[in-house]
């Protein structure tokens, strides 16, 4: 292993035994001539992988991948079935929650109990104890069982651990996803300041934003095998177009990453796969589909009062009428909403909002100008209101809130709002410039225009 690798993982593979029945492990176990009653699962098969010292790499996949069980390997939480590895450097994980934690202890003796595990002396995890119940910030919930802890509190804690022992390695596992967002935020910031200090970072996110932003490099798992190993965008990228695409195509966009054979985001992403695509941006992301997925609804929606008006049934639509969530980039859809009047409302407007999951308010509209507002609506009145846009975004998730205004006792005030009134995907296509950074895909063909001086 060059100097320079500080990870080095060849050719692993970890199986464990699937059993109908308890009966049948305990006939595998006696059976004279060794009889199979099990069932192998594969949950790495032959990944092979080297991580540089100093270097944050994304790991991406989907649930069951084989993120976890490749991180708990690197830690030595779990063995191999078969492969070598190698690892140089301490390393500190923040795996699943609480992991390492002994629930009957207090969270100041567990602090002790994970340093003694990576080795550190008492002496010395006594001088970084102030630091470490600063970070935390639980409070006299520092003396109390770790067992009588929200997960929020578990996060504080194991977080504060892991980053304040001087790891030459750190191992995320998708545990930050717990925090609120002010903790979060601070996690992430010391997170720079550790990168920043040459410190080696493992990353599990399903966050594409935080990978491509966080880590210099990425690498996609999928059923337990290493599909690619590149920028992070392009590998987040091609992991949206695979969880996306058809039942029919996944194995072939499986074969093309593992092979390396052609560029997938070259590949035509029409139903049959049969010629190139096109080069013109609006008939490519007519090749590929909006789609409704019943299970994606927002679990934050928040709903004002209702002050003699409500909202109902938001919803993002094709321009045909098609109810959808899952867009295709620089395709038209409405935002639409019906609104029910139990009262005469005055001077009426509509608007809304789209929201990254941050909350970062991204665009809005309104029905009208204050002055040009629908000057009366009776009661028993039902309305519905549409707003088209074209979807310039590039893939991640997003919010919309709804509201309706009017004039009540001489000012303009809401009479009914709702935030995270919808969400919507929007899914990897060819129509997007591979140059395009950022959230929004503002330009058909970017071009830098550069004058020599």
């Amino acid at each position: 292993m060059s100097d320079d690798t500080i990870i080095r993982v060849r050719d692993i593979t970890k199986t464990y035994r699937l059993y109908a029945s308890r009966g049948d492990r305990v006939k595998e176990t006696f059976h004279p001539r060794r009889k199979a009653y099990h069932r192998p699962f594969h949950a790495l098969r032959g990944v092979s992988l080297e991580v540089k010292r100093g270097e944050t790499l994304g790991i991406i996949g989907r649930n069951g991948s084989g993120k976890s069980t490749l991180l708990q390997i690197i830690c030595g939480v779990l063995q191999p079935t078969s492969g070598e590895l190698e690892v140089r450097g301490r390393v500190s994980a923040l795996l699943e929650l609480g992991a390492g934690f002994n629930p009957d202890f207090t969270g100041r003796q567990n602090v002790f109990l994970n340093a003694a595990i990576l080795g550190i002396g008492r002496g010395e995890i006594e001088k970084r104890l102030p630091q470490i119940e600063a970070f935390a910030d639980i409070g006299a919930f520092i003396d109390q069982p770790v067992r009588t802890y929200s997960s929020g509190m578990y996060l504080r804690l194991a977080f504060a651990v892991a980053v304040n022992v001087d790891p030459e390695i750190l191992v995320v596992d998708e545990a930050l996803a717990v925090g609120d967002e002010v903790f979060q935020r601070k996690c992430y910031s010391r997170i720079h300041e550790m990168r920043r200090s040459g410190a080696t970072i493992l990353f599990v996110s399903h966050s594409a934003p935080t990978v491509v932003e966080l880590c210099n490099r990425a690498v996609l798992l999928d059923e337990g095998e290493l599909l690619l190993n590149g920028p992070p965008k392009l590998v987040v990228s091609e992991y949206h177009k695979l969880i996306y695409a058809p039942a029919h195509r996944v194995q072939t966009l499986r074969e093309r990453l593992k092979t390396g054979h052609g560029d997938p985001s070259q590949t035509n992403a029409c139903e049959g796969g049969q010629g190139s695509p096109s080069r013109d941006s609006s008939s490519s992301a007519q090749c590929m589909e909006a789609f409704l997925d019943p299970s994606f609804l927002p679990s934050t929606t928040i709903s004002y009062e209702v002050r003699g008006a409500r909202i109902s049934d938001p919803r993002v639509t094709t321009p045909e009428g098609r109810i959808v969530n899952v867009l295709v980039s620089r395709s038209d859809y409405v935002y639409t909403y019906d609104v029910e009047f139990f009262e005469t409302a005055f001077n009426v407007r509509f608007a809304m909002l789209i929201k990254t999951v941050t909350g970062f308010e991204l665009a809005g509209a309104a029905s009208f100008q204050p002055q040009d507002a629908y000057p009366v609506i009776d009661a028993g009145s039902r309305v519905s209101v549409a707003f088209p846009f074209k979807c310039a975004l590039m893939p991640a998730v997003y919010f919309l809130n709804a509201g309706v205004l009017a004039t009540v006792d001489g000012s303009e005030t809401y009479l009914h709002r709702i935030i995270d009134a919808a969400m919507f995907r929007v899914q990897p296509s060819d129509s997007l410039n591979p140059r395009a950074i950022g959230i929004v895909d503002l330009f058909e063909d970017p071009i830098a225009w550069i004058t020599r001086q």
